[in-house]
């Protein structure tokens, strides 16, 4: 019997990569729904490609400009994720949630109960609402899968009863396309530059992500609510050959790692395939040039000030949370819109998250979807109206 999977966010990155994955394995697969904001026309091509029926647009103009227009096929073209519960009367085996941004938590909520196992690889999702998230897991009974590669390392290497065992987790990262560049000269970087990452080809708001190193931030911030460790047992690596993606050393000496290309295919396919081992998935040889010349190193904080806003984080998963993540997206988008300096990110970030209206909220837990969409609006008005000062 085919796998029944519904795909949000199918025009992205990671809704791509799926497509790409299903289409060599139609005949285990059945996609019950693709969704996009504005991006219709892929859309369609794969609608029309995967025989797919259910459709949700969520931006208004496109939803209306698409309704009017006739197709070969007839599709039921719905504007926002409250329409699920007309779309589904039983369980899918999976739902990838794969929407950018704080927009992604929404549908991730909505979407939990209608799938045996949600996939998701929304960081913002599981940094500002994995409380949220949890909750609506156990009450419908639904399994998770991480599918950042990171995180989908340490899932996998994990048996049942090695969680409680875990004394030291470690996340790897490149050190993006500055790692041997001195400080001193970080004001000079163009946003091509930035944009230029040594390793992975992903959107913008993630590739300077990556070359700040707020992407390693935000990792530990998702290992430590995913696997509910503290901090002080998560630690980064600085790996630039981005070939092994976790080291989980547990408290009997024994220490595991994961290695594998860095492709997004290889969490993706493992993700969906977890349960059923007999799945094959064509990939490169064991690099043993790479194996041999690993290079690990500690991060230097001096250079990537960035790893020290961990240290400003709550043990508990809080409201603050959200914070960060709007501070950092108006932030970098200030960046690639060339009204700061590469060097002005982290020092901006550090300024916003420090602010006493902010810093309350490290004790106040999300209670529901409003409390973060709110929050979320109040942040990025007043980042909007200190820009505006400045500017002025």
């Amino acid at each position: 019997m085919k796998k029944k999977i519904a795909i949000l966010g199918s025009t992205g990155s990671i809704g791509k990569t799926l497509i790409e994955i299903i289409k060599k394995d139609k005949k285990d697969y059945q996609i019950t729904l693709l969704t996009a904001n504005k991006n219709y026309k892929e859309l369609i091509k794969q609608a029309e490609y995967f025989n797919v029926k259910n459709l949700i647009i969520t931006d208004k103009n496109c939803f209306n400009l698409i309704k009017k227009k006739k197709f070969k096929k007839k599709y039921n073209i719905f504007n926002n994720y409250e329409s699920l519960r007309k779309i589904f009367k039983k369980k899918n085996d999976f739902i990838m949630s794969s929407i950018t941004g704080l927009d992604g938590l929404g549908p991730t909520l909505n979407s939990i109960r209608f799938t045996k196992n949600i996939l998701i690889a929304n960081k913002e999702a599981i940094i500002c609402g994995w409380s949220l998230i949890k909750k609506e897991m156990t009450k419908y009974k639904t399994n998770f899968i991480p599918v950042d590669s990171e995180h989908f390392s340490i899932w996998s290497l994990l048996n049942e009863d090695e969680l409680l065992k875990i004394d030291k987790i470690f996340l790897t990262a490149s050190g993006g396309p500055f790692l041997n560049l001195p400080k001193i000269k970080f004001s000079n970087i163009s946003i091509k530059n930035a944009l230029n990452h040594p390793n992975w080809k992903m959107g913008k708001k993630i590739t300077i992500d990556s070359s700040t190193l707020m992407n390693k931030v935000f990792e530990v911030i998702e290992a430590k609510n995913i696997f509910d460790i503290p901090y002080n047992r998560i630690n980064i690596l600085v790996h630039p050959k981005s070939y092994v993606h976790a080291i989980i050393k547990f408290n009997n000496g024994i220490t595991k790692l994961l290695i594998h290309d860095t492709s997004m295919k290889i969490p993706i396919f493992n993700a969906i395939n977890f349960y059923n081992k007999n799945k094959i998935l064509k990939s490169k040889n064991l690099d043993f040039k790479k194996l041999n010349n690993l290079n690990f190193s500690p991060p230097d904080l001096n250079k990537f000030d960035s790893l020290k806003i961990l240290n400003l984080m709550p043990k508990k998963s809080s409201l603050f949370e959200t914070i960060l993540i709007t501070a950092n997206d108006e932030i970098v988008k200030l960046f690639l819109e060339k009204k700061i300096k590469f060097n002005q990110i982290i020092p901006f970030i550090n300024k916003i998250i420090r602010f006493k209206d902010f810093t309350k909220y490290k004790k106040i837990l999300p209670k529901n979807l409003k409390n973060i969409t709110d929050l979320n609006k109040f942040v990025r008005l007043k980042i909007n109206s200190i820009v505006y000062k400045r500017s002025s």
